[in-house]
């Protein structure tokens, strides 16, 4: 008798407390009073709090003393689905245990079952978007399942529970796919209009997008039987239909893409824009080949060169003339600066060339001299350790073609230019007009130890 009346929730000595609108500190009062009393027929006298996390932390702290040291016909059970919001001095005081998720045929067999008792038509298609709608809770499938009966009546449509749900079938999914075995951009961003135009939520489409990502990879890893996928026999073999288009090298990345889209998109204030950008790049990467893949072709293309025919060598003659031996071209090393300032105007411009910004700036600002064996920098004190590095050894003997010692003078002050230049007139203007900017002015002032080392047009 005792199950029967729990089953039925008509037992006196089971008592459930929803949590979410009991949460206060008066109701926890209310609840140690009634835990005095001893149960009417059973053994224990069964509270079970739902909800539980939502209890807040002064009816938490005065339920405290009672949990430590509850009556012996008392049994607390406090469920929730958010056990990192109990209180450690709680959740110390019970025993846990942790519900896994209901299986996918498990919750679609439940639903198969309550339509029949309740008379209710519903196909296997639309079992399965009510299952996949709760996840893995049978609450949560039931739930829906009242949700579609309110809505469409005493016969379920597949189509009309999606857009109930909110829920994206495969066909409108598989679109995404198709335009990314064509490669067609133009396609996605039609898809994104066409989202837009029905107001559908972008983000939820994102979320939707990204399991059905993980689905493919899923099938595509292991098979179209798995248990992994949480889904209907029909749309099983569709999933394995698609996934055999891609490998998986290619769903990986197109699962990651998307799993970034989606967190974007929580904080984006024009999701359109995203999602367009989003899916843009789920095109660009299909075009992405592997590096093995790359090389492979790179080989490929290298032997596929005919090589020419080798000329046949004419007979030695008579009185061989020894001939001369072929003078290489100096191309590949140029000749040598005629002066100081061709000096560091070319290892400026093959210090930029490098990307050695540093060092050209350095030498921007040296002195270069040429002697035999050696090459002479004289440059303030802020430059001689930039200028001691290896790299700029290693550029001047390319220049010169030769080894060249390298040797840094430390001058005070900046190092005069070595040779004059066609506009430093109007850069000597350019700074003076700048330095004379009553902004400037006041900075020197505030600071007398600084240095002005360059002063450069921004409209140029």
């Amino acid at each position: 008798p005792s199950c029967t009346e729990i089953a039925a929730g008509n037992s006196v000595d089971v008592i459930e407390i929803d949590a979410a609108s009991n949460r206060g500190i008066n109701e926890m009062r209310e609840l140690r009073e009634s835990i005095r009393y001893r149960p009417a027929r059973d053994r224990y006298k069964i509270f079970i709090i739902d909800e539980a996390h939502q209890i807040t932390s002064e009816a938490f702290n005065a339920l405290l003393k009672t949990l430590e040291e509850p009556p012996e016909w008392v049994v607390f059970i406090l469920c929730t689905t958010e056990a990192h919001k109990i209180p450690t001095t709680i959740a110390s005081r019970c025993q846990q245990f942790a519900f896994r998720s209901v299986d996918f045929a498990d919750v679609l067999a439940r639903l198969e079952w309550v339509c029949r008792q309740e008379g209710i038509e519903a196909d296997e298609e639309t079992l399965a978007v009510l299952a996949q709608a709760g996840e893995g809770s049978v609450r949560d499938s039931l739930s829906a399942l009242d949700q579609a009966i309110a809505c469409c009546g005493r016969r379920l449509d597949a189509g009309e529970v999606r857009r109930l749900l909110g829920a994206f079938s495969l066909e409108s999914l598989r679109q995404v796919t198709e335009a990314l075995a064509r490669s067609d951009t133009g396609r996605m961003l039609e898809l994104v209009q066409a989202l837009e135009r029905d107001g559908r939520n972008l983000q939820h489409f994102c979320r939707e997008l990204a399991r059905y990502f993980r689905n493919l990879l899923v099938v595509r890893i292991a098979g179209a039987k798995s248990r992994l996928v949480a889904a209907s026999d029909r749309e099983l073999e569709q999933l394995a239909a698609t996934a055999a288009s891609f490998s998986e090298e290619d769903l990986t990345r197109y699962l990651q893409l998307t799993l970034d889209l989606f967190r974007d998109l929580q904080f984006s204030l024009q999701p359109r824009f995203h999602l367009e950008l989003g899916l843009l790049k789920l095109v660009h990467a299909g075009r992405l080949v592997s590096i093995e893949e790359a090389l492979a072709a790179a080989e490929k293309a290298a032997s596929g060169v005919a090589k020419p025919p080798a000329r046949p060598e004419p007979p030695p003659a008579a009185n061989p003339v020894p001939a001369e031996a072929p003078v290489r071209p100096a191309a590949s090393q140029p000749s040598l600066p005629a002066g100081d300032a061709s000096w560091r105007d070319r290892l400026h411009a093959a210090l930029l060339a490098g990307g050695h910004t540093f060092l050209a700036d350095a030498v921007e600002h040296s002195s270069v001299k040429e002697t035999e064996a050696e090459l002479v920098f004289e440059a303030p004190r802020e430059y001689s350790l930039t200028l001691q590095d290896k790299k700029l050894s290693r550029i001047v003997q390319e220049l010169a073609g030769r080894p060249l010692k390298i040797s840094v003078r430390i001058v005070e002050g900046p190092a005069a230019p070595a040779h004059a230049d066609p506009k430093d007139n109007s850069e000597d203007e350019t700074a003076r007009r700048a330095l004379s900017h009553p902004e400037v002015e006041r900075f020197r002032q505030l600071f007398p130890d600084s240095q002005v080392r360059a002063v450069r047009n921004l409209k140029d």
